[in-house]
């Protein structure tokens, strides 16, 4: 663990505070949660920095911004008990989700990385996440119908799969585009499906079918 892990910690709380992030327990997750032990000790001493790193593989580490705005408009919108996530990368974010949501469902595509993060969530004893290797377009169905499903990658499209994997009134927060992104919100009412688009982003692309390890 890094000697300043609760100094830097601290200070990248304060930042996105500045930002624009309010919801105190969101906060309290990034504050707590090591993101140093997310990323390869190469990059470690730029772990509390509010950016994007490599993780291998071609993914990255999500933005601590990113994450703690998408974790918090879940929130906001009422999301509750099963969370979806796609594609669980470093893990980083399915911590953030474990400490805030009753339980979590991630998909990885890169059987590597998802075994990476399983050992890490287990050493920081996060236990309510499960993990599946495969196609994250496709979602999760068996354990469906989900409150809120988070995507950690760009779709052209908003996937049908995981408009179907919603409760009723429940959200999908996806990125949606490509060369030009915006983070999509959607809301499930009934058979009807209300978007509201949230900001412009920067994320890898979500690849349908191929699961590598």
């Amino acid at each position: 663990m890094l000697g300043n892990y609760t100094r830097s910690a601290d200070a990248l709380v304060e930042q996105l505070k500045a930002s624009g992030v309010q919801d105190k327990k969101v906060l309290q997750v990034i504050k707590d949660t090591p993101r140093h032990l997310f990323i390869d000790d190469v990059l470690k001493h730029k772990a509390y920095e509010n950016t994007a790193l490599p993780i291998g593989n071609g993914q990255t580490i999500s933005q601590p911004f990113i994450v703690a705005k998408m974790t918090e408009i879940l929130r906001q919108v009422g999301v509750k008990g099963k969370v979806l996530e796609i594609g669980t990368g470093s893990g980083y974010q399915s911590a953030v989700l474990a400490q805030v949501f009753e339980q979590v469902f991630s998909v990885e595509r890169i059987k590597s990385l998802q075994w990476q993060a399983k050992r890490r969530l287990h050493q920081l004893d996060l236990y309510n996440v499960s993990m599946k290797h495969g196609d994250g377009w496709q979602g999760w169905q068996t354990k469906g119908p989900f409150s809120g499903i988070i995507v950690t990658a760009a779709a052209k499209t908003v996937p049908q799969a995981l408009l179907e994997q919603l409760e009723n009134d429940g959200a999908l927060l996806v990125p949606i585009g490509e060369e030009e992104q915006v983070l999509t919100l959607v809301v499930r009412k009934g058979e009807q499906f209300v978007e509201h688009k949230m900001a412009p982003v920067r994320f890898v692309p979500l690849i349908a079918g191929e699961i590598s390890l």
